[in-house]
């Protein structure tokens, strides 16, 4: 199929979506948001998958203007249902009865707007979609850096994700047990249990700089599962990312670019992606951030420990999907 054949079967399938709506900020919390807010448009991919289920959709909005908070909840559910179904659904990864868990960024006492922490519909979405596809409880939570309950309640994932049904869990510091992971750099390390004993966890980060890490996307999102000293990681970090992310065996991961925080501002990037190649979803992070994926660590370092790929423009199975 030559290149217009292919522009313009994409087009013809292009997949839309429902819309939903998020109750505005607390003024008060919204306006600790100083930083500037930027729309930017990042790069697409070059080749893509020409149907059927993939390994990695690639949602970008196309559709109106977004500014308002009602405007982005709505965008941000329709391109987490986009990115879902074009790996086939979430029946392809909940099973009936199975308890998945829901691994945000929740990690901070910020609003939506600051982009410190995952967007709270884009998590709502996930757990509404596990849901109807017979799972029978979904948990949320991670081990947050400021006080959980300041966390959950102003990120607006407590709210977003209970409306759907959704468990949000306080991790209890008292509960994390060690684990052996057999790894290049941690034998073992406390876990989470409710975490790791789930059917399924879904790993969902916000796409972030970070100054120890370069980028923090899904795998430094499971850093959020460990307990310990997680200082200690900052010594020889992308190897230790890859042991958690090899004990993990990620099935399915979602990078939430709706905002992003990137070079000291909040950018509206407008995307979500989702996959069960964790390495490649964060190439399409770090790309979103302006950053080469050979330039992350831990990108290069999971490459190398097999357990994804960087290029996935020539050796993943993806689509880009418009969505209006």
């Amino acid at each position: 199929m030559d290149k217009q054949t292919r522009r313009e079967f994409l087009r013809r399938t292009a997949l839309t979506g429902g819309v939903a709506a998020l109750a505005p900020l607390d003024a008060s919390l919204a306006q600790d948001a100083a930083k500037e807010v930027v729309a930017v448009t990042p790069p697409a991919p070059a080749v893509q998958a020409e149907a059927g289920p993939v390994a990695m959709g690639i949602c970008r909005w196309k559709g109106a203007a977004t500014s308002t908070p009602e405007d982005i909840a709505a965008m941000a559910k329709k391109l987490t249902e986009q990115a879902i179904a074009a790996l086939g659904g979430m029946k392809r990864f909940v099973t009936r009865g199975a308890v998945v868990w829901i691994k945000p960024n929740v990690s901070f006492n910020r609003t939506p707007r600051q982009a410190a922490n995952t967007n709270p519909d884009v998590v709502a979405t996930l757990a509404r979609l596990c849901l109807e596809a017979g799972a029978k409880k979904v948990k949320i939570g991670d081990n947050t850096c400021n006080e959980a309950k300041l966390c959950y309640r102003n990120s607006g994932v407590e709210a977003a994700a209970t409306a759907v049904g959704a468990e949000m869990v306080y991790l209890d510091p008292n509960r994390f047990k060690e684990v052996e992971l057999k790894g290049s750099r941690l034998a073992s390390w406390q876990l989470y249990p409710e975490i790791i004993e789930s059917d399924l966890v879904i790993n969902v980060p916000v796409v972030k700089d970070h100054g120890l890490a370069t980028a923090t996307l899904c795998m430094k999102n499971y850093m959020g599962v460990i307990g310990g000293d997680r200082g200690e990681w900052h010594e020889d970090l992308a190897t230790r990312l890859c042991d958690i992310t090899a004990y993990m065996k990620p099935k399915l991961c979602v990078i939430d670019a709706v905002r992003i925080q990137s070079a000291n501002k909040v950018k509206q990037m407008n995307l979500v992606a989702a996959g069960t190649d964790i390495v490649a979803l964060d190439a399409v992070g770090a790309e979103v951030l302006g950053h080469r994926p050979d330039a992350v660590a831990s990108i290069v370092a999971g490459q190398a420990g097999g357990l994804g790929q960087m290029d996935y423009r020539n050796k993943v199975a993806f689509r880009e999907i418009d969505v209006t």
